[in-house]
């Protein structure tokens, strides 16, 4: 799995709930933003001192010797982590089972193996229908299309199916190959497709030409550990064709790895511009930029309300430095850090441990998140045909450009 670790680079030390974006992958459905690092556990010898300790010892040693049956130690200790991270009534403190700990690691490493296509659910039909499709993917080559709706999967109805259900026929199988069954124009089709290892682009980017303007766009869906080099390549392309203004969208993403984050500000932030604040034990440190290009154009971010961690982050790190203006809905309000913790079985669990606050120091979880200087709300229309032109809040952002 990939280290997690939060690099300090301290001065000081160091998208509606209606369409969720959802990789065809190990994990589906599943909320990955999270703020990480790695360690170990290591209990040190004055913890076992504690009464508490004593008596969580104590018991365990009853269980196992009193039992009528064999106690399988290793199950025992996990559940008793379990409990103890779900009495903290927190979110987001919880424990990985090994699938889940496989799943989080593929999805924030930016590969998996699966057939390529992003789906959700079709209220009027009920049929999973194509959201996306990643290039050079098994659906991209099989000529799949963005609304097709999908009535099956080999002899499983996608009617009868959770997008997770769907996930699972793929990621569970055995086999490489499956059929799919689609509609498409009110024609029935057969797709057979063959999953395949797949890079994730999580950066898509294009030119929008405008009247006396040129204005670059780059969507970041998730902040993988291959992300930034995927936006510094999205980014110099645009820079290089002279853009007047640049829109960074960020709906539907629900976070990822912070060194992603970090090092796409630092392409915005200078050595004085402060990314981000922790706050821990009462004491809050400063995370700066470290870079030390002025942009000559100016941003406009997107967000919604699945937009949450690492993409407040990013959406704080601009609009509270750059004086950039943020166009969407309210985000979801996830202000906290979680540390993962490697068992020495190699299952895992993550436990929040501190607060992060934007350069200001705002905190922006729970009910707070950030709220836009322009809400938008997206129309029925564009969950129809998923067109740009459709696109109420990028539709906004550009007019903005426009006549400003």
């Amino acid at each position: 799995m990939s280290n997690f670790k939060i690099e300090k680079k301290n001065k000081n030390f160091s998208r509606s709930e209606t369409i969720l974006l959802v990789i065809i992958t190990f994990i589906v459905g599943m909320s990955i933003g999270f703020l990480l690092n790695k360690k170990n556990v290591i209990m040190n010898e004055s913890s076992i001192k504690d009464k508490y300790i004593k008596e969580f010892a104590k018991n365990y040693e009853f269980i196992i010797n009193n039992y009528y049956e064999d106690v399988d130690k290793e199950s025992l200790i996990n559940s008793a982590i379990e409990g103890m991270l779900n009495s903290l009534d927190d979110p987001y403190s919880m424990y990985f089972s090994e699938e889940e700990k496989n799943n989080f690691s593929i999805t924030l490493n930016g590969s998996y193996k699966g057939i390529g296509i992003q789906i959700s659910k079709d209220n009027e039909t009920g049929y999973m229908t194509i959201t996306a499709i990643f290039k050079n993917s098994p659906a991209f080559s099989a000529g799949l299309k963005v609304g097709d709706k999908i009535v099956s999967i080999d002899d499983n109805e996608s009617k009868n199916m959770t997008s997770s259900d769907f996930s699972k026929v793929i990621s569970d199988s055995d086999k490489d190959e499956f059929l799919l069954k689609i509609i498409r124009n009110d024609e029935e089709l057969e797709i057979t497709l063959k999953k395949s290892v797949i890079t994730l682009n999580s950066v898509t980017s294009e030119i929008y030409e405008q009247p006396n303007k040129k204005i670059g766009y780059i969507y970041i869906g998730i902040f993988a550990n291959n992300t930034y080099s995927q936006f510094k390549e999205e980014l110099d392309k645009l820079e290089k064709q002279k853009i007047d203004y640049l829109i960074i969208d960020v709906r539907g993403n629900t976070g990822g790895h912070l060194t992603s984050v970090e090092s796409i500000l630092d392409l915005f932030l200078n050595e004085k511009q402060i990314m981000y604040q922790f706050e821990q034990d009462g004491k809050i440190t400063s995370t700066y930029g470290s870079g030390h290009d002025n942009k000559s154009y100016k941003i406009v971010v997107l967000c919604d309300e699945v937009s949450a961690s690492a993409s407040e982050v990013l959406i704080a790190g601009i609009r509270e430095n750059l004086d950039s203006v943020v166009i969407g809905k309210k985000t979801y309000g996830k202000g906290t850090v979680q540390e993962l913790v490697t068992l020495s079985n190699g299952t895992q669990y993550k436990i929040t441990i501190k607060k992060w606050l934007t350069p200001t120091g705002k905190w922006v979880n729970d009910t707070e998140g950030i709220i836009p200087d322009i809400e938008v709300d997206l129309s029925d229309k564009y969950y129809e045909t998923y067109e740009s032109s459709d696109d109420d809040q990028l539709m906004k952002a550009l007019d903005f450009i426009n006549n400003n």
